[in-house]
């Protein structure tokens, strides 16, 4: 469901929850419907919580203004809060959906920790990965001999490292990752797919190094991997 959400909208679960309006306000009442308040104390929780807040500024964290109804001859004023004042307003709430409104934004906290440090380690594995990189590609250079098809050596190491790890050619993985003109598919991997491709290049390096034909490190790496997924 929240996925479905994300799809169609730009705007946060608790956004949504709180009923935000297209110009990006929270009235008061909704949010006062959601924190599911006594009915009877809107008003003096209204005076309490926004006019009376002193850390609240007029016109920027709330706007008030007249709700005119005309079955009602005593026209009542109410707010529009911003978003990130009412959701300050939802966790200082001593209700059972203020608590909720703590959790989910303490878990929002935890997942953007998480994010953080996984980019963190993608950013060290891609800086690794070129490193890596080079060293196969300098290994070819000097290990391999000249030949017509020497260029064609990386290509074809890159391939086979992609159809070990993925089972999928290069141009499956293009179309799977969502993979532009001009974009390299490493950008679209996660630290630890880098990691495992990083892997494979040192090893493919040794083997090289080691005067192991393609075939050979073909027919090594399949035995090698076959055994890995059998344990």
């Amino acid at each position: 469901m929240l996925n479905e959400i994300i799809a169609v909208t730009d705007r946060t679960p608790i956004e949504i929850a709180l009923r935000m309006d297209k110009d990006g306000f929270v009235s008061g009442r909704n949010l006062y419907d959601f924190l599911q308040l006594d009915k009877s104390n809107y008003a003096k929780w209204c005076r309490a919580n926004i006019i009376e807040n002193p850390f609240a500024e007029k016109n920027a964290d709330y706007i008030p203004f007249v709700l005119k109804d005309e079955r009602n001859p005593h026209p009542t004023t109410e707010y529009k809060l911003a978003p990130s004042f009412a959701k300050k307003l939802a966790m200082m709430s001593h209700s059972k959906r203020g608590e909720d409104a703590r959790c989910y934004f303490i878990a929002c906290e935890e997942m953007l920790r998480r994010v953080a440090q996984e980019h963190q380690q993608w950013e060290i594995e891609r800086a690794k990965g070129v490193i890596i990189r080079h060293v196969l590609t300098d290994t070819i250079k000097m290990k391999i001999a000249d030949s017509p098809h020497k260029r064609f050596a990386y290509p074809n190491y890159t391939k086979l490292i992609y159809k070990t790890i993925f089972g999928k050619s290069l141009d499956e993985l293009k179309v799977e990752f969502g993979v532009k003109e001009k974009e390299s598919i490493r950008e679209k991997m996660t630290a630890d797919q880098l990691q495992e491709v990083e892997a494979l290049e040192m090893l493919i390096s040794g083997l090289i190094n080691i005067g192991m034909s393609y075939q050979e490190i073909k027919k090594f790496i399949a035995e090698r991997y076959h055994k890995d997924l059998v344990a």
